[in-house]
């Protein structure tokens, strides 16, 4: 009888722990089909941009490769925060801003090794890759060069594009962009070109820049760690190369003077130009080359031997009372102070190895810009005409600088149509096609509007 009563409650208890068993196994089952719906509905529910930035930071951050998130949507959206707050960041504020396009940018030589197993990787992840290429820009110089090096990697995933923009190291100041031209029949309309963005058809200089690392909407990134300075400095990065074919079709005509006298004004010129750039730069002022100087980079993409001294442009409204202290202070001497800061004003100064820098100041009209020009002996003014014009950088004499990106125009007003001559005399009150007499300081202002020194 004991022996049937263990049995049967041998029988019970095994039959109950199965039953449980089967309940914990059947609540596991659909709780792991909840999951797995839950999942899909999230997954459904997710933008497609944020997947697109998720698997492609995953596949970069695996292989190691350095990208910098450069795109100008989201880093207005977070310029108001302190990136210090971002580093734990998890919710979907930023990357998920309604956008068809994510924009990064990386250092070309920190790519060159991995370009072949990131773009693989990309595509078994389920991008579609295009890729735009053009003239390597450190041989630029070099005329016979036809390597082509890649400029932008256009990766669709569905209907959202990365754009991942290489950057070139031109020198120990800037990152050099290449210009963006869609592949032929492409639908990437995602692309919009536009001013302020890596997205243009030409190419951008783009200072080099601090970058820091945070946590974004759960996404390990990299981004400029001053947003608002660098959204500022895409703005106005339009850069021209010197036309070198050019320069070299004027010295084949005109030769190039080699000498001893030539090469000692270049040295000092290159001096001036670098201090005056640097002072200004700490000033907050811009300038671009100009007369001369701007003419000599765009015939010669050198300095002029024969030009005597150098010639930079300055907005009239950004002019500053501390000009000229600054100078000063540098070691320069003022040599005179001609016109009044509302009309035809100009400085000059003489740098401490003999060479003077004349700095133009320009009025903006309704159609036109103009300098103004003073005769010390006779008071009288003159004007000069140009049509209106934007800044670009260039590099000129391992310097990135402001010319007029509409250079020609520029130069033609101010030296006629023969530029491409060799000028053996030159008078500045009468020689410049756009110059005209612009009326007489009278005798009471002589002591403002003309100071010599």
């Amino acid at each position: 009888m004991r022996k049937l009563t263990s049995l049967v409650l041998t029988l019970t208890v095994g039959a109950l722990f199965l039953i449980l068993q089967m309940l914990i196994i059947h609540k596991f089952i659909e709780r792991s089909k909840s999951e797995v719906l839950k999942d899909q509905r999230e997954a459904l529910q997710t933008p497609v941009q944020y997947k697109a930035v998720h698997i492609f930071m995953a596949v970069v951050s695996k292989l190691a490769v350095p990208v910098v998130l450069v795109e100008p949507s989201i880093l207005k959206a977070i310029m108001q925060k302190r990136l210090g707050h971002l580093k734990e960041h998890n919710d979907c504020e930023f990357v998920c801003i309604k956008r068809n396009k994510t924009t990064f940018a990386v250092l070309q030589h920190m790519l060159v090794h991995q370009q072949e197993e990131l773009i693989s990787s990309l595509k078994l992840h389920g991008f579609a890759v295009f890729k735009t290429e053009g003239g390597d820009p450190l041989t630029a110089h070099q005329l016979m060069t036809s390597k082509l090096v890649p400029y932008h990697y256009l990766l669709v995933y569905q209907d959202h594009l990365i754009h991942l923009a290489l950057l070139y190291e031109r020198s120990d100041l800037y990152l050099w962009k290449g210009p963006l031209e869609l592949p032929s029949g492409s639908k990437l309309y995602q692309i919009n070109f536009q001013i302020g963005t890596f997205a243009t058809p030409y190419s951008a200089a783009i200072k080099k820049f601090e970058v820091a690392e945070v946590k974004i909407d759960g996404i390990s990134l990299k981004v400029p760690k001053r947003p608002n300075k660098f959204l500022r400095s895409l703005q106005n990065s339009k850069f021209l190369e010197c036309d070198y074919q050019q320069a070299m079709d004027f010295y084949s005509v005109h030769g190039k003077d080699d000498s001893s006298v030539a090469l000692d004004f270049k040295s000092r010129a290159i001096d001036v130009i670098s201090h005056g750039q640097r002072i200004l730069d700490e000033l907050g002022v811009s300038f671009w080359l100009s007369s001369g100087t701007c003419l000599g980079w765009f015939r010669e993409c050198s300095i002029i031997p024969h030009s005597k001294d150098v010639d930079f442009g300055i907005w009239a409204v950004d002019y500053k009372p501390n000009i000229i202290s600054a100078f000063e202070m540098n070691g320069w001497m003022l040599k005179h102070i001609l016109g009044k800061v509302e009309d035809s004003f100009e400085l000059s100064f003489i740098h401490k190895n003999g060479l003077k820098l004349d700095l133009f100041f320009f009025y903006e009209e309704v159609d036109h810009v103009w300098n103004g020009g003073t005769d010390v002996y006779t008071a009288i003014k003159y004007k000069y005409s140009f049509p209106k014009f934007h800044l670009c950088w260039t590099e000129f004499q391992l310097m990135l600088v402001r010319v007029p990106c509409e250079t020609e125009s520029y130069i033609e007003a101010n030296y006629g149509k023969h530029w491409r001559k060799k000028l053996e005399e030159w008078d500045w009150k009468s020689s410049p096609p756009n110059v005209k007499e612009n009326g007489r300081w009278f005798e009471e202002e002589y002591q403002d509007a003309i100071q010599v020194f």
